[in-house]
């Protein structure tokens, strides 16, 4: 029983005999897919690299990134050889584009602005802003593959969209790179080979078998995986998950294979997969999520409902004794994480939530791979933490995403 309660519950969708199945929700929600110009990359951050070099930018021009982030967004405008400048982050999600000086926009080229968790909002405010500076948008939608922001779906309020393929669908890698209204350059992509191809294809099935996926072949498909992983000799990362320099979070961010085409498994499947169920479970799982964590103590629901057409990809909950409930987790090994590994130079500004996010705003995975039990048992775990937890609830721990939090 031990054995099952601490069962590493999947952080990435996985492929299944489920995963080809139909639902009506699919035709009621627009996704990247849609958008007019659209190429395949390895990654999300791939496609950033390759939004960069279709802007055809001069070394050391500036782009603006949030102050929240993961590091793979910064990764590729290093190594662009452009500079990177930092803005803060609302309440709400969106850019504070007051933390941006006269300066700074005078000398910004292009501005990557990201849709949080997956509950994308309108981009008007920031598309007028970059119009009136001369500054190319790209939107970030690696949390978004599908919904509306606002007045327009996800993907064409910029000049280019970056998304991510991995987060939504069972493969390995994936990534898009996307425009609404420009005719998107030459992208040169270096082939993969036969026996990286076929790599890919063993990925995809080795994490499944590995969460117990494929009743009926399951047993014909861990025997050939035992073999392979005996005979096969693998490299072991030597880096910390915790290094914070430049050169380290680099290296972390793993960007070998950006300038390579996508495996075939990643566009087969991307192909054709329905998407309903991919739509209809997150929503599912986020509701139940949100009934879990209407009323507790220590932490808060920033987000406590869905538009019709959102898509999430996490969902996001405000906890005050975070650190301890973070690690508390991991140990558990439940779908959780959270962006507390910020690019070393990102700076401290006013009025900006971004740094409050990194340590407190844990993104607890609602993929349509997670069934009931799952999130139930994720809930409960996090609750029982938060009970035994010391803090007291106070006004900073009730903040949410719509208002400004008290600076400590």
């Amino acid at each position: 029983m031990k054995h099952a309660e601490f069962r590493p519950l999947p952080r990435t969708p996985v492929l299944d005999w489920s995963s080809f199945s139909h639902e009506e929700k699919a035709s009621l929600v627009h996704s990247i897919d849609e958008v007019r110009h659209t190429v395949i990359t390895t990654s999300g951050r791939s496609a950033i690299y390759q939004a960069l070099l279709q802007l055809r930018l001069a070394p050391g021009s500036v782009v603006l990134v949030p102050t929240y982030h993961c590091p793979t967004m910064i990764a590729p405008v290093i190594l662009v050889n452009l500079e990177v400048a930092y803005f803060g982050i609302r309440p709400d999600g969106l850019p504070n584009l007051n933390t941006i000086d006269v300066a700074t926009a005078s000398r910004a080229k292009a501005m990557i602005v990201t849709h949080y968790f997956g509950l994308a909002r309108s981009l008007v405010e920031v598309r007028q802003w970059c119009d009136e500076h001369r500054i190319a948008l790209i939107e970030d939608c690696a949390h978004c593959y599908f919904g509306n922001a606002g007045e327009r779906p996800v993907g064409t309020w910029g000049d280019l969209s970056t998304a991510s393929l991995s987060k939504f669908f069972p493969v390995i890698e994936g990534g898009v790179l996307a425009s609404a209204n420009t005719q998107i350059s030459a992208v040169r992509l270096s082939p993969l080979g036969f026996k990286a191809q076929l790599k890919a294809v063993m990925d995809v099935l080795e994490l499944a078998i590995r969460h117990q996926r494929f009743a009926g072949i399951r047993w014909a498909l861990a025997g050939l995986f035992r073999i392979k992983n005996a005979v096969g000799h693998f490299k072991t990362s030597t880096i910390s998950t915790e290094a914070s320099s430049a050169a380290s979070m680099m290296e972390l961010c793993d960007m070998g294979r950006i300038s390579q085409a996508p495996a075939w498994a990643t566009t087969i499947l991307k192909t054709i997969l329905p998407r309903g169920q991919i739509i209809a479970k997150r929503q599912r799982n986020f509701a139940l999520y949100a009934k879990h964590f209407q009323d507790v103590r220590g932490a808060h629901v920033p987000v406590p409902s869905l538009g019709e057409d959102a898509v999430p990809y996490v969902f996001p909950l405000w906890v005050e004794d975070s650190d301890r409930i973070y690690q508390a987790m991991r140990a558990q090994n439940l779908p959780v994480f959270r962006w507390d590994r910020v690019w070393p130079d990102t700076p401290q500004m006013p009025n900006d939530v971004g740094p409050y996010w990194s340590r407190h705003l844990l993104q607890l995975l609602c993929h349509q791979d997670l069934d009931e039990a799952d999130i139930t048992r994720t809930a409960i775990a996090i609750r029982s933490l938060l009970s035994d937890s010391q803090a007291s609830t106070t006004p900073f721990a009730q903040q949410n995403i719509t208002e400004t939090p008290a600076r400590p």
